[in-house]
C-alpha cells in the first residue's frame, strides 16, 4: 500500500476500514456469514452484499447472518441502529466490527442491548496494513442475535475478549 493510501486510511479523510481477512475468517468460522451490507465490490466478504449505491441502510437483512464493518465516520450511529433493529428479527444475526467507543450515545443505546460483546485484544491492522500500522483505536465485535422463533426470549448480554491472532 502506498503512503497516500496509508495516510488516507489513518485519517479523517476516509471512514472506510477494510476488514483484515484473517480476522474475518476467524469470525466466519463461527457465524458462517451470508450478507455484507456495507462494502465495495472489491472488499465484499460475502456473495450477497450491498454497496453504497445499494444503500444497505434501506435494505432488509432478515434471515441473514450478517457481517457488518460499517463506515466509521459520523454515519456509524445509523449503521449501529440498523444492526440492532435487524438483529432483533427472527432468525437473523448481525455481527458488527466497530471501534470500541464506549463513551458514545450509540454504544449505550444499542451496543449495550446486544447479545454478545467481544473486546478485541490488541489493535487490528485494517486494509492489509503491515505489522507496524495498527489501527489508532481499539475494536469490538458486537453481536445482535434475533430469536430462532418469534416470541422466544433473547439471551442476556455476554461480554468477553477475542484474540486478534
Amino acid at each position: 500500500m502506498d503512503k497516500t493510501t496509508q495516510k488516507t486510511m489513518f485519517s479523517s479523510e476516509s471512514n472506510e476500514w477494510e476488514t483484515p481477512q484473517d480476522f474475518y475468517e476467524k469470525l466466519n468460522r463461527t457465524y458462517v456469514f451470508t450478507l455484507d451490507p456495507c462494502c465495495t465490490e472489491s472488499t465484499a466478504k460475502c456473495d450477497k452484499f450491498f454497496t453504497v449505491e445499494d444503500d444497505g441502510l434501506d435494505q432488509d437483512w432478515s434471515g441473514h447472518r450478517v457481517f457488518m464493518n460499517p463506515p466509521y465516520g459520523r454515519e456509524i450511529s445509523k449503521w449501529i441502529e440498523k444492526a440492532f433493529r435487524e438483529g432483533n428479527k427472527v432468525n437473523t444475526t448481525v455481527v458488527c466490527l466497530i471501534p470500541a467507543r464506549t463513551d458514545t450515545k450509540y454504544w449505550h443505546n444499542y451496543c449495550m442491548k446486544a447479545n454478545e460483546i467481544y473486546f478485541v485484544k490488541g489493535r487490528l491492522k485494517f486494509g492489509g496494513q503491515d505489522k507496524n500500522n495498527s489501527a489508532p483505536f481499539p475494536s469490538a465485535v458486537v453481536v445482535f442475535r434475533g430469536p430462532p422463533v418469534a416470541g422466544m426470549p433473547r439471551d442476556d448480554l455476554t461480554v468477553s475478549t477475542l484474540e486478534n491472532k
